[in-house]
């Protein structure tokens, strides 16, 4: 059975020459000032002064690196959504070989620092309301989903059967964890005194040890 520590999978950090990095840099600078104005004013709200204000640097400079307040928001989602996919993707790798390790480290990435944040859930939430009206956000957001939930479903699959657990859908079950996830996510945004990182892991771990109690056990 895993270690019922939490994983914690730091960013992959690029190599760009001198010449670039000032522009990279300034990029993630302005990207992570869009996050935190989306996490305080909404989407709608969330102008190129609020992010301008929120950087520190003039609007002008927004503007020479993205051109429009559409082009920002749109890289906003892009860079949380790969984001979001390489923690996973490196979770897996670096996860036990084990059915349980390998399923417990996909988990886990929901409750990873650098996905259990208030401003970055905050955004999600704020995207996913405009995907009906907004094509492009649409896609990224299944895109983001897409691989994830494929992974999820296979590895649930896997169990059952490793298990012996009987007839279970494994489609349901992986939806019903996803589900799960998106809860915490919504109690650590609109009650951050009672909802923390540890809490939700255990709350995770306690879901899969009911459902596959020969590969789980709780916190």
């Amino acid at each position: 059975m895993p270690g019922a520590n939490p994983l914690s999978f730091p960013a992959a950090k690029a190599t760009p020459s001198k010449r670039t990095a000032s522009k990279e840099a300034r990029r993630l600078q302005l990207i992570q000032a869009t996050i935190r104005s989306i996490a305080k004013h909404g989407l709608s709200d969330t102008t190129v002064a609020t992010v301008s204000r929120e950087a520190q640097l003039s609007q002008g400079i927004v503007n020479l690196h993205f051109q429009s307040k559409e082009r920002l928001l749109f890289e906003t989602l892009k860079f949380v959504a790969d984001e979001y996919r390489d923690t996973w993707e490196r979770a897996l790798a670096q996860a036990g070989p084990s059915l349980a390790e390998r399923l417990e480290a996909l988990l886990s990435v929901d409750y990873d620092k650098s996905v259990f944040d208030r401003d970055k859930i905050a955004l999600w939430f704020a995207y996913w309301s405009e995907t009906k009206s907004r094509p492009t956000y649409r896609k990224l957001c299944a895109e983001r989903d897409q691989g994830y939930d494929t992974v999820l479903s296979e590895l649930v699959a896997a169990i059952i059967q490793e298990g012996e657990y009987g007839p279970l859908d494994s489609a349901i079950i992986a939806n019903g964890l996803a589900a799960m996830t998106e809860g915490l996510w919504l109690d650590l945004l609109v009650n951050p005194k009672d909802m923390n990182r540890d809490k939700a892991l255990r709350i995770s771990r306690t879901y899969l040890a009911c459902l596959f109690p020969k590969h789980f056990t709780p916190i």
